[in-house]
């Protein structure tokens, strides 16, 4: 669709997903929604849903938009209806990353649903702060996935 293939990213096919105990999908925003590549990636994984294979499975998103108008929150609450027909388990950083959500100094993607950050034209890199937000989204989210795997 227009993108140069980036051939240092290695490529998940979709039935690998049902072999994850919990899962973060990352995407870019096109227009307040997730781009339309991964929404075909998803749309890929009708037999993972047929089977309900992903059914019970906790599964957070983060992105990132080209400005801060760009859709960072909508972009989360349309990616949520990927997950709820497969079943999945929601799960929104809330305010658990602390102060950092209340940064107002700074130019701070992400939100109480996901990790973020502002792309701007594409030259924009995270943060310090966007990325240790990105990083205590995936240690969350692995300690719930582990709670649920475990029990404990």
């Amino acid at each position: 669709m227009s993108a140069p293939p980036k051939s240092e990213v290695p490529v998940i096919e979709p039935a690998q997903l049902a072999a994850a105990d919990g899962l973060v999908f990352g995407f870019p925003t096109r227009f307040g929604m997730m781009a339309a590549q991964f929404k075909a990636f998803l749309d890929a994984t009708g037999g993972l849903w047929r089977s309900q294979s992903l059914a019970g499975k906790p599964a957070g998103i983060f992105f990132s938009t080209g400005s801060q108008g760009g859709g960072q929150e909508t972009t989360a609450l349309t990616a949520i209806t990927q997950l709820t027909h497969h079943g999945m388990i929601f799960v929104p950083i809330g305010y658990t990353f602390g102060g950092g959500m209340f940064e107002m100094e700074q130019v701070k993607g992400g939100s109480p649903y996901g990790a973020g950050t502002y792309a701007g034209d594409g030259t924009r890199m995270p943060t310090k702060l966007e990325l240790e937000q990105a990083f205590h989204q995936g240690k969350y989210i692995a300690g719930i996935s582990k709670k649920l795997k475990t029990g404990a």
